[in-house]
């Protein structure tokens, strides 16, 4: 093998040697290399294509995987991923070869993180990020099949118990966010908005229409090893538009009016997620209200919203889900006896039908 720069163009060729299904040697010339890395993962997939096997260790196949993920995901998702790889994937499967992974060595892994003390939400995300890259390694890389899949899953994609405020509960925390302008105004658009907390840190004037009464959720916000990054929304359908009542619109009226000089590019809310966190741990103290998470105020919002009598495609668009399934999955239980109410209508429905034969 042989990979070389064309001085003209700046692209590098790779030229190689290979055999075919029949077991000849061929060789072959591929061009158009931005970079001399990209061309040797080029090549280190086509062998484990023309060979069918999976010799290639886990560890080497994750790095091939999380350079294509790399151009598909938001630098914090993928970020997220490599550390729950790096601590909990990488030690144990590491070494082995991929074709060694069986759903027996799953099982064992499986096993072993359902010993330690984690919970059953976290050990769930760990087992998706696994499961997700067997998945990968079946649609691109010819793996017969997904050894996951066939040891079954471990964990739960929610908590058994979802915190979240009332509305009277978010009062009487609210009570205590008075000497804090910023603070007060945050908490009260993440609470009536159900917005995430990024796309609350990325606003500005310009998403934010007092006379139509309406936010415009377009980017969200992070931080990064100290970086300020604005990045798109988390799905497609996070960006939409959340109309707001009259008194949040007074709120965000009174708040702008006192920032000088604010311009229509500035973020309004300049504080950073460990200030809410700390703030919010600063209320549940001082209200006496159960803890939860600045996570949890979207919960609020939309047990709210289900209390109202707003039905799953409402939340679903306000919420800004990908899909009305994932609204219902994470708030099915709380709609209190819907299932009995369901048995019911039905129940009633086979009644009449017999009534009238």
């Amino acid at each position: 093998m042989s990979v070389n720069r064309d001085p003209k163009t700046g692209l590098w060729t790779l030229q190689f040697y290979f055999k075919d299904w029949k077991g000849d040697r061929k060789h072959s010339v591929k061009r158009g290399f931005k970079t001399k890395h990209e061309a040797e993962d080029w090549l280190a997939k086509f062998r484990m294509q023309q060979s069918g096997k999976f010799d290639m260790s886990f560890k080497d196949f994750s790095k091939l995987y999380f350079d294509d993920m790399e151009c598909r995901l938001r630098e914090s998702t993928v970020r997220n991923k490599r550390y729950l790889f790096e601590r909990h994937v990488i030690p144990y499967f590491g070494n082995l070869s991929m074709n060694e992974i069986d759903v027996k060595v799953i099982r064992k892994w499986e096993n072993m993180l359902i010993s330690k003390a984690y919970s059953q939400t976290y050990i769930k995300t760990i087992y998706n990020q696994v499961n997700a890259l067997f998945n990968y390694a079946v649609r691109y890389y010819d793996l017969p099949s997904n050894p996951c899949s066939k040891a079954g899953s471990i964990g739960k994609s929610h908590a058994d118990e979802m915190r979240f405020w009332t509305p009277e509960e978010f009062r009487k925390f609210m009570e205590t966010m008075i000497d804090k302008p910023e603070s007060y105004l945050a908490f009260m658009t993440l609470f009536w908005t159900g917005m995430r907390l990024g796309e609350l840190l990325a606003l500005t004037p310009a998403d934010v229409d007092l006379d139509k009464k309406t936010i415009s959720i377009t980017k969200s916000f992070q931080r990064l090893d100290g970086k300020e990054i604005v990045t798109e929304p988390k799905t497609p359908r996070s960006k939409r538009v959340i109309t707001i009542p009259d008194f949040l619109c007074a709120f965000f009226r009174d708040y702008e009016s006192k920032l000088y000089g604010l311009r229509k590019t500035d973020r309004i809310f300049t504080k950073s997620k460990y200030y809410l966190e700390s703030e919010l741990r600063r209320g549940v103290k001082l209200s006496g209200v159960k803890k939860i998470r600045l996570h949890d105020l979207r919960h609020s919002h939309a047990s709210l919203l289900i209390n109202m009598g707003f039905t799953v495609k409402e939340i679903q668009e306000r919420l800004g889900h990908e899909k009305a399934e994932t609204t219902l999955n994470t708030y099915s239980h709380m709609y209190p006896g819907s299932q009995e109410k369901l048995a019911a209508r039905l129940d009633g429905l086979y009644k009449e039908g017999n009534e009238n034969v």
